[in-house]
């Protein structure tokens, strides 16, 4: 009985020290990219819900697993509570696990679609660029990698999530693509808090390289998005966290900065769900308004 209880103890505990790789990741990326599937598919039933988040989590397990072996001292400065620096696994082991889950990701994928098996296979590949071949030392190619693998999720999670596995809906496309383009220019405001460890590793965020321009950057930013994407989704009511945002100062205000960042983040994710209830599924958003304005500005 001894034993039994031992064993499941431990299996216990191993599968909370997986659960560990990605809980700084629940977020600002297992939530928001549900809920975008949800929205942008949208949910074929209720029970795919759990097949759907299961493949996100997978995908970002092997993403986290990757990253987190690779700069193992910038987390004991960073996040000393991941498993690596609080010794619940070692870099071998984990290294062990990070291989492991490629082809677990590719089986699970290929049992819905060849289409959501190549973007699982595109998803491990740019994970392999971004931390085996350091594509995350540089501010600009960490946060262009960084926003694609997120609307890999996404195209992944939204092609579970749907009655089709082979293909989005032209809103689903857009609203990945507005994903990719929003995440890619504002997700530097999570780097602000890590400053200090992403320093000791050499690795050059925004905040870095450019601590002043990257705070004005998102002060600039996040309004203009929210007004474009407003206008795309043709929402009657703007609301965001801008008010709340404070990226003109550092220390505590930065973590806080964050978690308002990843409020209106995650809020966007669900403006694909409004269009469905108000537009229905034949239509799809128009980028007309955007051509009116830069045909308006050469005309001037």
């Amino acid at each position: 009985m001894a034993i039994q209880s031992f064993g499941l103890g431990k299996i216990f505990n191993d599968l909370y020290t997986v659960f560990l790789f990605t809980r700084s990741d629940i977020r600002i990326a297992l939530i928001p990219v549900t809920l975008f599937a949800v929205a942008a598919a949208p949910l074929s039933s209720p029970l795919r819900l759990l097949d759907t988040v299961l493949w996100i989590w997978l995908h970002l397990l092997q993403f986290d697993v990757a990253n987190q072996i690779k700069a193992p001292d910038e987390d004991k400065i960073n996040k000393p509570s991941r498993p690596i620096p609080a010794g619940r696994i070692t870099v071998h082991d984990a290294t062990i696990l990070r291989w492991a889950l490629v082809p677990i990701c590719l089986a699970y994928s290929a049992l819905y679609s060849v289409q959501l098996t190549f973007v699982s296979l595109s998803m491990l590949l740019f994970t392999a660029w971004y931390n085996e071949h350091d594509g995350d030392k540089e501010p600009l190619s960490k946060n262009v990698l960084t926003a694609i693998m997120y609307g890999c999720l996404e195209m992944g999670g939204t092609l579970v999530a749907a009655r089709d596995h082979t293909q989005l809906s032209p809103t689903g496309q857009i609203a990945t693509e507005l994903t990719v383009a929003v995440f890619s220019s504002t997700l530097h405001a999570q780097d602000f808090k890590d400053a200090d460890g992403d320093r000791q590793t050499g690795r050059r965020t925004f905040p870095i390289a450019y601590p002043v321009i990257s705070r004005i950057a998102i002060g600039l930013a996040i309004p203009l998005w929210s007004i474009f994407l407003a206008t795309l989704w043709e929402l009657d009511i703007l609301c965001d966290c801008l008010r709340r945002l404070r990226m003109l100062r550092g220390g505590p205000d930065d973590k806080r900065s964050c978690k308002y960042y990843s409020t209106w983040f995650s809020l966007h994710h669900l403006f694909p769900a409004y269009w469905y209830y108000y537009h229905g599924n034949n239509e799809h958003p128009s980028l007309a308004f955007v051509e009116h304005i830069l045909n308006g500005s050469i005309a001037a």
